[in-house]
């Protein structure tokens, strides 16, 4: 998968893939509240008109636009970046080696 994503134009890598946890949050929100008010909409309208095939054209409609809303990683979807820890600098060997377990362990003070 490396090798593809190397071939590809540094303009279409550079593009941003990643949504946050909050951003995950909203579009789930938005994608639940786009379905139910469709499916809610495209019942009444085909009850109305007598054609199931009204309904599922309905809900089909509100499906590819919360698809369109909700699965790209849209900017409103990236406010909230999680902020990482810096990594620990790294031991050497030889300050592993000079270092024994019992001079880690304290005695515990009687009182």
């Amino acid at each position: 998968m490396d090798s593809i994503i190397g071939l590809l134009p540094d303009s279409i890598r550079k593009i941003p893939v990643h949504m946050d946890y909050e951003g995950q949050k909203k579009a789930e929100r938005t994608f639940q509240v786009i379905i139910v008010l469709f499916a809610i909409v495209g019942f009444l309208w085909g009850y109305a008109c007598q054609q199931f095939s009204q309904t599922v054209y309905i809900l089909g409609a509100g499906f590819a636009l919360s698809c369109i809303i909700t699965l790209p990683p849209w900017p409103m979807y990236r406010s909230n970046p999680i902020q990482w820890q810096k990594p620990r600098p790294k031991i050497d060997d030889t300050a592993k080696n000079t270092s024994s377990p019992q001079q880690a362990v304290k005695p515990k003070k009687k009182k």
